[in-house]
């Protein structure tokens, strides 16, 4: 019934839903999974699991208490702006269910840094909460740490972490911060502000799928000096290559970038060469494509600790939450009978 709405019509349908604690309660309880095997300890955080909801779902912070029921060991709210802003003109989000993938343009739309402020005061427990922040679409490139800043300073007292969200493709010239100059400028300040308070925030980074070899090992150079906790991989994308949706129509829909089954393949090779450039160093949270608990799996075997639901759980409902949990487990099984045991007490 929700995929015969407008995109963006049922995920307000799909918000309202959430926001019925009862429903959302009773949905939890017919997909819950708990095993203590599920915990994960990354960045100096304790996740009570690896599966996490990805930004873009929850952009104003008013689902999470209705999300913590579904079983995320995590959530990500935001990406928020330090003044509210309406975002692209509609419709400016839209399904290839040829692809399994949405193509969005949405531009940051929310409602400013104060109001999420007020709701994160009363976040739910129980549950790791990530927010991810940007600048206005109005601030000049070269003014755009003071917009990250504003927000981090105003919500680290009930964020876990958080996200530098310098790769959305819907936000003119956004992803020309991920260059390392322009990354520092960013980055620097955040962290001195970060190193002042009585417990730092851990700060990560959200990077696109479409950066060159070089690209990449300039961008992990910057985020290895400046000491920064993790890196989510990936953003959208904003190739149309491989797609089954005619090309007709998707010049009709416009711009965009791409997320879902089309992403799951870059995004998982991008998170290899992280994790092999770095050595394992950089923590590296695996988002895009996960549609089953095989993917999720290859997020785990290129490097990721943990991993990010989107449009995958737009597709396929809250029994995805529960799949790749299963799926984590039984890695978890496998790993452990591969590896010899001690040798038996004579």
């Amino acid at each position: 019934m929700l995929f015969r709405l407008d995109a963006e019509r049922a995920h307000a349908l799909a918000g309202w839903f959430l926001q019925q604690p009862w429903l959302a309660g009773l949905v939890g309880r017919i997909y819950r999974l708990e095993d203590e095997r599920l915990a994960v300890t990354c960045f100096g955080l304790q996740f009570p699991n690896p599966v996490g909801l990805a930004a873009g779902f929850d952009k104003d912070a008013t689902l999470m208490h209705g999300l913590a029921r579904l079983g995320f060991g995590f959530l990500e709210v935001g990406t928020v702006t330090p003044r509210p802003q309406p975002g692209n003109p509609r419709p400016r989000l839209f399904r290839l269910p040829r692809d399994r993938a949405l193509l969005n343009r949405m531009g940051f739309n929310n409602q400013g840094v104060e109001a999420m402020a007020r709701r994160l005061a009363h976040r739910p427990d129980g549950v790791v909460l990530g927010v991810n922040i940007g600048k206005n679409r109005d601030t000049p490139l070269d003014q755009a740490a003071g917009d990250y800043l504003t927000c981090f300073r105003r919500l680290h007292p009930w964020a876990d972490y958080f996200v530098v969200n310098v790769s959305s493709p819907n936000t003119p010239g956004l992803r020309d911060l991920q260059s390392p100059a322009s990354l520092k400028a960013i980055l620097e300040p955040l962290q001195e502000a970060n190193a002042a308070l009585s417990r730092p925030k851990p700060l990560l980074v959200k990077i696109a799928p479409d950066l060159t070899e070089t690209q990449l090992n300039e961008l992990i150079g910057v985020c290895l000096a400046l000491q920064v906790s993790g890196i989510v991989a990936t953003n959208t994308t904003t190739s149309r290559q491989g797609l089954q949706t005619p090309p007709d129509e998707l010049t009709g829909l416009g711009p965009g970038g791409i997320s879902g089954a089309p992403l799951r393949q870059r995004a998982t090779r991008l998170i290899a060469r992280i994790h092999q450039h770095t050595g394992g160093q950089l923590p590296i949270v695996g988002v895009g494509g996960i549609f089953s608990g095989r993917d999720a799996l290859e997020k785990w075997e290129a490097g990721a600790r943990l991993v990010q639901l989107y449009t995958g759980f737009i597709y396929r409902g809250p029994s995805l939450i529960r799949e790749v949990k299963q799926a984590y487990l039984d890695w978890l099984s496998s790993r452990q009978q591969a590896e010899p045991g001690p040798p038996e007490a004579s």
